[in-house]
C-alpha cells in the first residue's frame, strides 16, 4: 500500500513539473509541433520520468516513513501539537510574505523563490514551538486559568513546578501487586503509564516455563486488569518504543526523560540507576518502610518466637509486616507467643530490626500460650 503511495504522488508530481516547465524546454529547443508541446504530452512525459525515477527510490522513501513514524511515536503529545501549531504558522507567513515575489512574474524569482522561504519559514515556526513548548503550555494555562477564575468562584487546585503529570511502571512494580492498593488510596497523583515495552515483559514472564515466574507474571497482569476497570484512576499505555535499547530499565529511563515523568518500582539497582540520572523516582519499598509502626524502646508487644537467632540463646520473631524481632533468651520459647518489651531499635537498608526481652525475668514460666 505504502508503495503504491509514493508511486502515485511521484506520478502526480511529475505530471505537474511536466505541465510547468516543458513548454519552456520546447521553447528552447525551438519545437513549436502541436504534437509534442501540448498539455497532455507535456503531463505525460512528467509522469513517465518520475516514474522512472521512484522505481528505485521507492525502498529507500519506504525506509525513511518508517524512521519518520518511529520518530514521531516516540515524542510527547505536547512537542506534536505545538509542533504542527508552529509550522502552519510559518508557513502562513511564508505565503503572505511570497505575495510580492509571485506578483513580480518572473521565472525564477516567482517561482523558486517562494518555495524556499515556504521552507524556511515552515522550519523556523515547527524549531520555536518544539524547543520553547513549555513557555507556550504555561501561556495558554495561564490563559485558561483566568477565564475560568472570571467565569466561576470555584478555586482550582495549582500544581507546583514539581508536580510530573505521568508516573510510568516498571514490571517488578506491577507484580508485587502493592500499587493498586496505594494507587486506589489516592496517594499517586497524575497519569498511571503501563509501557507496552514493560506489558510485553511482563507476558513473557507469564508464558514461561518456570511455574514460579508463570505465577507472578499472571498475578501482574490481574494487577493491570484491576488498576484500568478503576475509574477513580487514570491509566494510560505507551504504545511507543526505542529500538535502539535492548534493556528495560534504560527504555523506563529514556521514556521518563523523555516525558518527563516519574518512575514507579521496587528495584533497588533501578532505582539507583535514575538517581544518577537525575530522573525523579518512587519506590514501594521505601514507602512501605516508611509507614511501618514505630517502636519505642520500653513498649511491650506479644510475638511468636519462630526461630533460633545467630547469637547464643536468641531467638527471631516477625510482625506482619516482615520486619524482624531479635527476643534476648527467646531460645527457651521456641513456637510460643510471648509478651516482651522493646529494648532499642535499628533501622538498616534492609530494613528495621527491634531487639527485646521477655517481660517475665524467670524463663519458661508464665509465657502467653
Amino acid at each position: 500500500m505504502a508503495k503504491k503511495i509514493i508511486t502515485g504522488i511521484f506520478l502526480l508530481i511529475g505530471g505537474s513539473v511536466g505541465a510547468s516547465f516543458l513548454p519552456m524546454v520546447w521553447e528552447i529547443f525551438h519545437i513549436s509541433n502541436q504534437l509534442f508541446n501540448n498539455s497532455f504530452v507535456n503531463i505525460l512525459i512528467g509522469a513517465i520520468i518520475f516514474l522512472l525515477l521512484s522505481i528505485p527510490s521507492e525502498k529507500y522513501i519506504e525506509q525513511g516513513i518508517k524512521k519518520l513514524e518511529l520518530l514521531l511515536s516516540q515524542q510527547s503529545v505536547t512537542y506534536l501539537l505545538f509542533g504542527s501549531l508552529g509550522t502552519i504558522i510559518g508557513m502562513v507567513l511564508a505565503w503572505l510574505g511570497s505575495l510580492f515575489l509571485i506578483g513580480l512574474s518572473l521565472p525564477v524569482i516567482s517561482n523558486v523563490f517562494p518555495i524556499i522561504v515556504m521552507v524556511v519559514f515552515a522550519y523556523l515556526g515547527f524549531r520555536i514551538g518544539t524547543t520553547r513548548r513549555e513557555e507556550w503550555r504555561k501561556l495558554f494555562q495561564s490563559k485558561a486559568k483566568k477565564n475560568t477564575e472570571d467565569d466561576s468562584q470555584v478555586l482550582e487546585r495549582r500544581a507546583d513546578e514539581t508536580f510530573r503529570k505521568y508516573k510510568i511502571l516498571d514490571t517488578s512494580v506491577i507484580i508485587d501487586g502493592r500499587i493498586y492498593d496505594i494507587a486506589k488510596t489516592g496517594f499517586l497523583e497524575g497519569v498511571i503509564l503501563i509501557p507496552n515495552f514493560v506489558l510485553q515483559e511482563l507476558q513473557y514472564i507469564a508464558d514461561s516455563s518456570d511455574s514460579l515466574k508463570r505465577v507472578r507474571g499472571r498475578r501482574g497482569l490481574d494487577i493491570l486488569n484491576a488498576l484500568q476497570k478503576e475509574n477513580d484512576m487514570e491509566v494510560e499505555m505507551y504504545d511507543g518504543d526505542f529500538e535502539d535499547i535492548t534493556e528495560v530499565d534504560s527504555k523506563l529511563i529514556k521514556l521518563a526523560k523523555l516525558l518527563d515523568g516519574v518512575v514507579v518500582t521496587n528495584d533497588y539497582n533501578l532505582n539507583k540507576v535514575s538517581e544518577f540520572q537525575n530522573v525523579p523516582v518512587l519506590n514501594i519499598n521505601a514507602l512501605a518502610n516508611a509507614v511501618k509502626p514505630v517502636v519505642i524502646p520500653g513498649e511491650n508487644m506479644t510475638v511468636l518466637v519462630v526461630k533460633v537467632g545467630t547469637e547464643r540463646n536468641q531467638g527471631v520473631a516477625y510482625l506482619d509486616d516482615g520486619t524482624m524481632i531479635v527476643v534476648e533468651d527467646g531460645q527457651y520459647f521456641m513456637n510460643k507467643t510471648i509478651e516482651v518489651v522493646v529494648t532499642s531499635a535499628l533501622q538498616t537498608a534492609a530494613g528495621r530490626m527491634i531487639f527485646a526481652k521477655p517481660v517475665h525475668s524467670q524463663k519458661g514460666i508464665k509465657e502467653k500460650e
